[in-house]
């Protein structure tokens, strides 16, 4: 299990489920017909008197996973004066890593799905050694058919000569807050373990992606259920456990889930030995957030900020601008529930789509033809910022009326001479930040001195004069916050930032 306390979340080691259909032993089906009976067990209105005939009919289609791989760890003595003279050098050291997780059987031939995270325990390699343990204690190995890091989601095969217990997976659109679900996984090495609960939100975005919608649940999971299933009451795997929020190391009730619907068809793919191919523009975006929103008299949650746009990839070609704001991808309108990376994402390279912009206070629809996305390793190497320049070193400045008093930011307008001490080219235009009165909003948001305000509320902004002139204009508008365009010295794209007006 991986732990990431700037967010405070946690991978989980462990696999998914879905509803057992036919081809398996008697006892443990759940055919068409017994839809009636499944009500009858599990009540819809009200909680349910019991999980347990629910769980002995899904149990033999959850499977334990345990993991070997060889991974290369750096030697702490390395950074000490003559290590080298150290009996064995100061080399990086192999050792193998052992991890358990969970997974689902979805056909009888023996196609198991978990998570990739699972299988691959040090985010490059994958394991060595994979051993899957079956509900009646049948252990076999496991090769793995298809994985995909971008989802975090993985198959693996086993072979055990006879058909096996499998489960289908639901319709997770369908799901709604308030929802009972069960899940069943393999939580620190305990195999067979059921844990009730209810789905807390079915559209949760987290920030951390293009597949980053998840199904949040309250129902206990820790470390050692990733990959395992999120069942709903008729049975069926709506989601798959994946990471959970943990500043304390184990389960404080919020989970999080993969939803079937995203699950589904690139378990298909794998299983079939299909790459996964993904849509990509070319563009680095942030949400709309409600400030923005207030700044440019737009309405809440629609929309994404273009901050930055790469050369000759497909935004740049359509015409797409830093500062465009996304209102609609491929007739799809763009909302925190469904992201611009996610519509992108989910469209098919090669495929031209319409994308509707807003561009100084006006809408236009520009056309773009979908490229293939580029690996994670890849995008990352593209977007790492550059090293900084020196600090700015130069006079603390004075904002010249509103920008000092209504947002609290002292401001030097840009000239050769900052430009140098900042590493930007000298032809950049904006003012800089020379400093931020502590007492004010901007303290509360993410500036800093040394940041160049390029635009503020779309507009161009060269001088001081010109972001008091904005400033003075908002307020008169009876705007309540200004959106300010931020260009960060050695760091690439820009970044939008609402400040109240005070």
């Amino acid at each position: 299990m991986k732990y990431v306390y700037s967010v405070t979340s946690a991978l989980l080691l462990g696999g998914a489920a879905l509803s057992l259909v036919g081809g398996i032993p008697a006892g443990a089906q759940v055919a068409q017909n017994d839809a009636e009976q499944m009500r009858t067990i599990v009540p819809r209105a009200g909680a349910p008197a019991s999980f347990a005939d629910l769980t002995q009919q899904l149990q033999p289609a959850v499977v334990n996973i345990s993991v070997r791989q060889r991974v290369e760890v750096k030697n702490p003595l390395a950074a000490l004066p003559f290590g080298n003279l150290l009996p064995g050098g100061v080399g990086n050291q192999a050792k193998v890593a052992e991890a358990v997780g969970s997974g689902f059987v979805v056909s009888h031939d023996g196609y198991i799905v978990t998570n990739n995270h699972v299988i691959s325990l040090d985010r490059e390699g994958q394991a060595d050694e994979i051993t899957v343990k079956l509900s009646d204690g049948r252990q076999y190995k496991a090769r793995i058919a298809g994985r995909d890091p971008e989802s975090d989601i993985a198959v693996l095969k086993i072979d055990a000569g006879k058909p096996l217990p499998f489960v289908k997976f639901g319709d997770s659109t369908k799901a709604r807050a308030g929802d009972w679900i069960i899940a069943i996984g393999n939580p620190f090495g305990l195999g067979g373990t059921v844990t009730s609960g209810i789905i807390s939100s079915v559209n949760r975005n987290t920030g951390t992606g293009a597949y980053d919608h998840y199904i949040q649940t309250d129902a206990s999971i820790n470390s050692g259920n990733s990959g395992g299933p999120m069942f709903d009451m008729a049975g069926n795997v709506i989601g798959i456990n994946n990471w959970i929020v943990a500043p304390s190391g184990g389960n404080i009730g919020i989970g999080f889930a993969i939803p079937s619907a995203t699950a589904q068809p690139i378990v298909q793919r794998l299983m079939k030995g299909q790459a996964i191919e993904r849509g990509y523009l070319g563009i680095s975006i942030q949400p709309v957030s409600d400030e923005i929103a207030d700044s440019l008299g737009l309405p809440h949650d629609r929309g994404e900020l273009v901050r930055a746009v790469m050369p000759d990839l497909p935004a740049a070609s359509a015409g797409i601008k830093v500062g465009d704001i996304v209102m609609k991808v491929n007739n799809e309108e763009v909302t925190p529930s469904r992201t611009l990376s996610g519509i992108v994402s989910d469209t098919a390279p090669g495929t031209r789509i319409p994308i509707e912009v807003l561009r100084s206070g006006k809408t236009m629809t520009l056309y773009a033809v979908v490229a293939k996305r580029p690996n994670q390793q890849e995008l990352a190497k593209s977007l790492d910022p550059q090293p900084q320049g020196n600090p700015f070193e130069g006079p603390q400045g004075q904002g010249e009326g509103l920008a000092e008093a209504a947002l609290g930011l002292k401001v030097l307008t840009m000239n050769p001479d900052y430009a140098a001490q900042l590493g930007v080219p000298a032809s950049t235009k904006g003012v800089v930040i020379a400093g931020i009165n502590p007492a004010s909003d901007a303290a509360n948001r993410p500036l800093q001195r040394r940041d160049i305000i390029v635009s503020a509320n779309m507009v161009p902004v060269n001088t001081v004069q010109d972001l008091d002139r904005l400033v003075r204009e908002a307020k008169s508008a009876g705007r309540p916050t200004i959106t300010l365009q931020i260009q960060r010295p050695g760091q690439q794209g820009l970044v939008y930032i609402a400040l109240r007006i005070s």
